[in-house]
């Protein structure tokens, strides 16, 4: 007897079920938690694609975004973890922080708590200075802080993320130290850039918009952290072009809860790809067009565990200094 009512509770609950993820997500908002400050690369890139997602999943879809920034991205990164895996909450992962977090210390989230839905972008890192900087060249930073240890304002958005990471290799490569400042999104950097607060800002290309075709803003480029030299910004050379072998990108993409249903994130991961893809999209973020680079959930997942490893002497490094 007790066998029988088991199985009816477990039979109407999927039955239950059934109707609320057939009609995802049509019947109310979808909340996209977006782990940075209004205003950065992140929160940009969201609010521009989420409409052309709502188009592809048939124009009744409402993605609302809600920011929660701090600790690196971890905040929002934990909220999605615990979100209820009904697809009702969905999160911008931003790698690698969101992998390397966890490497480092205890944090609010385990990465094997989130899915990977689908990777949107890989964005270089960039290293940018006031327009009226005295340094011209990456080299001319290198030089000052040989000079002087600790001379030169680096700033990142938060322990562990892209920018942060990216500081890290480069003053491995070149042995020197700067001196670290970390902020709450690339819009505070931005602001204390321009008001002469910090001496330089590592940040992704896409934010920086108003430079692609041209160098000559309030801010300037003087380095690139990508393979090769950018379409966008051709005149600025890679930071190996520069004598330091550092490559470094920021990737950002889409994840929910563990538990949310295989139908409801193939219609994400579907309408992810066919978003980044609309022309019209396109045409509305010149930023984000270059560095466009759509991985399907399960790819970028086998990417990330690869990424990891390579990260693994970064980790011990800040675990070591945290301990000092």
């Amino acid at each position: 007897m007790n066998r029988t009512i088991v199985a009816l509770v477990a039979a109407f609950g999927v039955a239950a079920c059934g109707p609320a993820w057939a009609a995802w997500p049509d019947d109310k908002p979808v909340e996209v938690v977006v782990g940075f400050a209004p205003g950065g690369g992140t929160d940009v890139m969201a609010r521009k694609l989420l409409p052309f997602v709502e188009r592809a999943l048939g124009g009744k879809a409402k993605f609302v975004v809600l920011n929660k920034p701090g600790a690196g991205g971890e905040i929002a990164f934990a909220s999605i973890a615990r979100a209820a895996p009904d697809g009702y909450a969905i999160g911008v992962v931003n790698v690698p922080g969101y992998n390397f977090l966890p490497m480092t210390r205890k944090t609010q989230y385990a990465t094997n708590d989130i899915r990977l839905v689908a990777r949107a972008v890989e964005d270089p890192n960039v290293v940018v200075v006031p327009a009226d900087s005295g340094f011209n060249t990456l080299p001319d930073v290198i030089a000052a802080l040989r000079a002087r240890p600790g001379s030169v304002t680096f700033g990142h958005n938060g322990a562990g993320t892209n920018g942060h990471l990216a500081i890290r290799m480069l003053a491995a490569a070149a042995k020197v130290e700067p001196n670290e400042i970390s902020y709450r999104g690339t819009a505070a950097q931005r602001t204390d850039l321009l008001g002469g607060h910090l001496q330089v800002g590592m940040i992704s290309l896409s934010e920086i918009p108003e430079l692609h075709g041209s160098n000559k803003g309030p801010l300037r480029v003087i380095a690139i952290l990508s393979k090769k030299r950018f379409a966008a910004l051709p005149e600025v050379p890679t930071a190996e072009e520069a004598g330091f072998a550092v490559i470094s990108t920021a990737e950002r993409g889409f994840a929910v809860a563990k538990g949310v249903p295989d139908d409801i994130v193939s219609k994400l991961e579907t309408a992810i790809a066919e978003g980044l893809r609309s022309p019209d999209f396109l045409k509305s973020s010149p930023g984000d067009e270059p560095v466009i680079s759509f991985l399907p959930g399960a790819e970028w997942q086998r990417h990330l565990d690869a990424m990891s490893e390579a990260l693994r002497p970064y980790a011990e490094s800040m675990r070591a200094d945290e301990q000092k």
